[in-house]
């Protein structure tokens, strides 16, 4: 690397494990010449700091380069690869199953500038956006998530991820949820329609502001 490092760049030990996972340069046509480590720390290099790719610092590969690999990697199912195979190393490490039983899901509601995307308002949390709907194991590692809409209600995020990753999660057991999801009837609809069965987790304190739920 010829150039002064971000604090964003991979170190050697994490370009060692994550390399195997990059797909490979497609046959025919002319060589790959661009950097592969360099184009991964450009897209971190953005998601990190919230630039626009058009802002991409000058010592990187040109940014439509780096938004090529990006598209591609998200279409061809790449992204999602590589965190299940982390997801499932970091699990095996810390002496559990490769593959979940019990996870969480929440809802996280952000400012976005306008563009192609659903926006919208959440009137709870009072953005003008985007919503994530998140999925997580008991170690709070990524399984799934949905982004939409910040008008969509807490319920409808949750079915809408269900309805495009239920079948890749059979394999949980129990999923705990807090009050936004609760509701004996939605509860009741989800574990109908999707196989997934909800357990609302409940306070055990009525501090005021955000509070660590047990088990969450």
């Amino acid at each position: 690397m010829t150039r002064l490092s971000y604090d964003t760049d991979l170190t050697d030990y994490q370009w060692e494990i994550l390399k195997l996972l990059i797909p490979p340069a497609k046959t025919g046509g002319r060589n790959r010449s661009v950097n592969i480590r360099e184009v991964v720390n450009a897209i971190f290099y953005l998601l990190a700091n919230g630039i626009k790719w058009r802002a991409m610092p000058h010592d990187f590969p040109k940014w439509q380069t780096v938004y090529t690999y990006f598209r591609g990697w998200e279409s061809d199912g790449t992204w999602r690869g590589i965190n299940q195979q982390l997801r499932e190393q970091v699990r095996i490490e810390a002496g559990r199953n490769s593959k979940p039983s019990a996870g969480s899901i929440d809802s996280q509601s952000v400012k976005t500038a306008m563009g192609g995307e659903e926006i919208g308002f959440d009137g709870g949390k009072k953005v003008k956006g985007r919503k994530r709907t998140i999925l997580v194991d008991t170690m709070g590692l990524v399984l799934d998530l949905c982004v939409h809409g910040a008008k969509r209600s807490d319920h409808q995020g949750m079915e809408l991820l269900a309805t495009f990753t239920s079948q890749f999660w059979a394999c949980l057991k129990i999923i705990w949820v807090d009050s936004t999801f609760a509701g004996k009837e939605f509860i009741a609809t989800i574990h109908r329609e999707f196989g997934w069965k909800l357990e609302h987790v409940k306070r055990t304190d009525e501090k005021p502001g955000f509070t660590v739920i047990p088990k969450r």
